[in-house]
């Protein structure tokens, strides 16, 4: 049943009610199907601003919403394009003395997606780890530091 959950969700577009019981362990069923985009990961320590994730979501989907802590090595969405990317979800708004009329926008952020022991199976890249604790489900880089992940990258023979 893994994964069929969110391809349940959109055959019967949010009318389905889908219960599952657990019954025993079954034999190995085959691979989980994975997608191939690449991953926003954070190249900072911090809380989440919502005016770097507004201008972070028109290049991808996000797994955060403002205010959240996110560390160095973090996986904060998934790129629209299938190439990584660092970003840096804590950048705040430049600050100036001066004003001006119209520079001040209303920020409209589209509602996170909400990463779930199913989901992160489903997103989960070959580099990277599923993060399961009491009170989060995140997605994180196997080497947190870009400098780590290019020498390893250099060590398997992939160039970064």
């Amino acid at each position: 049943m893994l994964g069929y959950r969110n391809v349940f969700v959109i055959d019967t577009k949010g009318e389905g009610i889908l219960a599952s019981r657990f019954i025993d362990f079954k034999p190995y069923a085959g691979a989980i199907e994975k997608r191939e985009t690449g991953s926003m990961t954070s190249m900072v320590s911090g809380k989440s601003l919502g005016f770097s994730l507004w201008n972070l979501q028109d290049r991808g989907r996000l797994f955060i919403g403002p205010a959240v802590e996110v560390y160095e090595g973090m996986v904060v969405g998934d790129t629209s394009k299938g190439d990584d990317m660092d970003v840096n979800p804590c950048k705040g708004k430049a600050m100036s003395n001066m004003r001006s009329s119209g520079k001040d926008e209303a920020l409209m952020l589209v509602p996170h997606y909400e990463l779930t022991i199913e989901r992160g199976l489903e997103l989960m890249r070959e580099d990277e780890y599923l993060e399961i604790t009491p009170i989060n489900v995140r997605l994180r880089k196997k080497f947190l530091t870009p400098t780590d992940r290019s020498k390893a990258g250099r060590k398997d023979g992939v160039v970064a």
